[in-house]
């Protein structure tokens, strides 16, 4: 038998269950986990199940727990449960991890009286027995003959069980008497209380189980096992079914808790428009949107909590293997193709700003099966889902959102909190179907324009910008990927520039360094659009320019600047935990918001200044607003310049004197006095003088003579990727030795074959992490410039073999291992590939 064989409505129940934060699985032993048997010393628990809640008891926020009327004694060894599984005796009175009802001697003055009162009820009566426990006496009637049995429960229900103090269990053919108040129920509360679980399922045949499943509630799910009258919401037959129950809640719970079908990171391919993006998985699953824009929650969180977080899938009906997926070349569509199947998915551009508008086509001459769960809020909000004769309404949202999907009949289920549509499709050469998901509207109207029109259109406005590039010689194909990729993590409405597309993606697969980069760091995005200036597209930079005046306006200099903030330039929120997520491959916890927020950081201003001076080359004039703001931020530079900060990776330990920052110090005042002088502009006396200061302080205390290297900071040994800026930015001859050495000794310490960690040193947070892209590009550069370069050229081309298969990037590459990590597309990644390309072609 396989969990098919449980009642559809009894699958959902577990199926949700199986996803709350923390879960405590109960259950009683005889006629449950264990078949009725003649003789008590006889019944064995069924393999299926001990094997099921030993491995549910391995996973991780998941408590698993047997609550019997039987001693704990006889109970641990009739059963023998592993370890992992607690067990509770009498009724509650016992617990494995301690009998939590110590007697007094009042009590154990009333267990001795109550002992000789019921041997004196069951003398000489054939088939009657006691069973002493620490803290009750049960008396078993099974195996009497039927009068006999009814007159010995009679009495005891007529004498001791009125007792005070006597507290009164009945079960089949058993009555237990027990000296402390006690019951299944309160047992269950205990478990709870001590594990902190989020949501309880117990199972139970005997009316003594009817106390744990008075306790239910909520998200709790009560299983009555065979015949009778019961509380719980749910029945199954027998013990065979419990270990049904208990393997489909073990294989949904890991599932959610794991996703073992997690698509490897740099395998999704991103969706982009003018302000928005979308992942799909390499079969061309729709798992991941937030709307109304990138840093909104997300309306599909399939990449971070399985299907149900919602998940918008496409595949053929007769199951079949995608063969591949790619851009459309020069655009942000995507193609994924199975043998006779083609899914195009494309985010339309110059919609409405308040609009996220998909366009999934399905074409060729294979049935295709259509699955549509939406789950706004990250599935925080229950979703009704009504079909009409166009397509699909979303209801129960702050936002509207409609399907539109004309000729398509949706069949819709629920689970009692969420709605799914579901779909058999028959595309055909001449008629492929078209889906169009939109965002922000209740209009199921039919668009103006055909979808192939739209296609072109879509296709266009990637095409005509990709066309302007200056791309190098050197892996031109994917650095114009690379750059479109830059340029979908731009919001042309507001200029603000997204750092990755998505929250996260874990550091460490397992591990809890899982961050939110759906934002603007004011660090990161000068670095994206300055490099888009060095491919010759100026409009980014341009627009990032206007935003950040535009922040700066409203602070009362660049030294209050925070180091992010949302796309549309405000504060963001707190940082927060998406409990109900379990992550991706459980990678927990789900974080929205991001701490790094309230840091300082130092080095930000550095880059900004770069950028307007790459974009004051390019367009040939220094625009008045731009030179007061690098003056501003070279003012802030000289009053805060020798202070101790968090640094370019945000590290929440206490601030340190960073080699890194105190170099983009010197880099804002060097480039600033070199701004003014190039421009004529009026350039402060104390500004070269500052400059020398700045240097000096990092030569005298950032190298370091027991490790002949620049350090990650002053007051350690700790070497950092990012002191290669010492030579990377002029600060010190790329031919000096002691950058040499610098170079030798993070290459010694950092370098793991294709990949370079940022870093060896504790950080304060459990766990570790891969090799960063961008590190490794800074390695390759400082490689090129002290004359290494046949060594610059093996790292870049495995930097390039580490790419997807259509073209993308994430953060960071685990050698080990041999996958990606971390947030995806991540810009720095591609900042990276796309300089050292253009490093590599300058001196071929």
């Amino acid at each position: 038998m396989t969990a098919e064989a449980l009642p559809a409505e009894l699958r959902r129940a577990i199926v949700q269950i199986a996803r709350t934060p923390r879960l405590l699985v109960a259950c009683d032993y005889d006629g449950t986990l264990a078949p009725i048997t003649a003789n008590p010393d006889e019944a064995r628990p069924l393999p299926e199940s001990v094997g099921a809640l030993r491995s549910l008891a391995g996973l991780h926020e998941t408590t698993t727990a047997v609550i019997s009327g039987r001693a704990l004694r006889d109970l641990a060894t009739l059963s023998r449960l592993p370890a992992e599984v607690n067990l509770v005796g009498s009724h509650g009175s016992e617990f494995d991890i301690g009998f939590i009802h110590a007697l007094d001697d009042n009590a154990r003055a009333l267990h001795r009286r109550l002992e000789a009162e019921l041997e004196n009820l069951v003398l000489d009566v054939p088939g009657v027995s006691l069973e002493v426990k620490p803290a009750s006496i049960a008396v078993h009637v099974r195996r009497a003959e039927h009068e006999a049995g009814r007159r010995v429960l009679a009495d005891v229900h007529d004498g001791p069980a009125h007792w005070e103090g006597v507290s009164t269990t009945d079960g089949k053919e058993v009555v237990e008497l027990a000296v402390v108040q006690t019951d299944k129920g309160r047992a269950l509360d205990t478990l709870r209380h001590q594990v902190g679980a989020t949501a309880a399922i117990f199972l139970g045949d005997d009316v003594t189980d009817e106390k744990a499943f008075a306790r239910l509630s909520g998200p709790d799910l009560g299983i009555k096992v065979g015949e009778g009258e019961t509380l719980a919401t749910y029945r199954v037959p027998d013990t065979v079914d419990v270990a049904l129950v208990l393997g489909f809640l073990l294989e949904e719970r890991r599932n959610w808790l794991y996703g073992e079908s997690a698509p490897p990171i740099e395998r999704l391919s991103m969706l982009a428009n003018e302000r928005s993006v979308a992942l799909v998985t390499p079969d061309a699953t729709l798992t991941w949107l937030c709307h109304p824009g990138p840093d909104a929650p997300a309306v599909f969180a399939d990449l971070l909590g399985g299907p149900g977080a919602g998940a918008f899938s496409i595949k053929p009906h007769r199951n079949g293997l995608p063969l591949g997926q790619r851009y459309l070349p020069n655009t942000m569509t995507v193609e994924t193709r199975w043998s006779r199947l083609l899914v195009t998915d494309y985010l339309e551009p110059e919609s409405p700003s308040h609009r996220t508008d998909i366009v999934r086509v399905i074409s060729g001459e294979a049935a295709a099966d259509v699955l549509f769960a939406p789950r706004p809020e990250f599935g925080g909000v229950p979703v009704k889902l009504v079909a009409e004769g166009d397509g699909l309404r979303v209801l129960g949202t702050s936002e509207p959102f409609v399907l539109r999907s004309a000729g398509v009949k949706w069949t819709i289920t629920s689970d009692g909190l969420h709605d799914t549509a579901t779909a058999l499709v028959q595309p055909t050469p001449e008629n492929p179907v078209v889906l169009e998901l939109r965002c922000g509207t209740t209009d199921l109207s039919a668009h103006e324009l055909s979808e192939i029109d739209r296609r072109d259109r879509a296709g266009r406005y990637w095409s005509d910008w990709a066309a302007k590039l200056k791309l190098p010689t050197v892996q031109s194909e994917l650095v114009r990927r690379s750059a479109l990729t830059l340029r979908g993590l731009v919001n042309t409405d507001t200029g603000g520039v997204l750092a990755a597309a998505t929250s996260s993606l874990p550091e460490e697969i397992g591990g809890v360094r899982n961050w939110d980069y759906r934002y603007c760091w004011i660090r990161d995005a000068s670095m994206t659009v300055r490099e888009l200036v060095h491919l010759g597209s100026n409009e980014e930079a341009e627009g990032y320019l206007q935003w950040l005046h535009g922040v700066l306006s409203t602070l009362a200099g660049p030294e209050r600047l925070h180091p992010l903030y949302t796309l549309a330039g405000s504060v963001i929120g707190a940082e927060a935990v998406i409990e109900s997520l379990p992550g991706y491959a459980g990678s927990r916890p789900v974080r929205v918001g991001n701490l790094a927020n309230h840091q300082v950081q130092l080095d930000v201003f550095g880059p900004v200044v770069e950028l307007v001076v790459t974009l004051a080359e390019a367009r040939g004039e220094l625009r008045d607003e731009d030179w007061q703001m690098v003056r501003a931020m070279a003012e802030a530079v000289t009053r805060r310049w020798n202070e101790p900060d968090h640094g370019i990776w945000e590290e929440r330990h206490v601030p340190r004197h960073r080699v890194y920052s105190r170099v983009m110090c010197w880099v804002t005042i060097d480039r600033a006095v070199k701004l003014g002088y190039e421009y004529g502009r009026d350039v402060p006396g104390a500004w070269p003088e500052l400059r020398e200061r700045i240097k000096a302080d990092v030569l005298e205390h950032g190298w370091n003579d027991e490790v002949q290297a620049f350090t990650t900071a002053y007051d350690g040994t700790d070497l950092d990727a990012a002191s290669l800026f010492v030579g990377l930015t002029g600060l010190i001859d790329p031919a000096d030795e002691r950058f040499q050495r610098t170079v030798t000794a993070i290459e010694a310490e950092l370098r793991s074959g294709s990949t370079v960690y940022r870093y060896r040193r504790d950080d304060g947070l459990p766990g570790g992490e891969g090799g960063f892209h961008i590190c490794a590009a800074w390695l390759i550069e400082a490689y090129l410039i002290t004359g290494r370069r046949n060594e610059a050229e093996e790292l870049f081309t495995q930097i390039v073999a580490s790419a997807g298969p259509t073209g993308l990037l994430p953060e960071q590459y685990d050698p080990i291992a041999e996958r990606s990590l971390g947030n995806h597309p991540q810009a720095y990644s591609h900042i990276g590939l796309i300089r050292c390309a253009n490093l590599l072609a300058e001196k071929l």
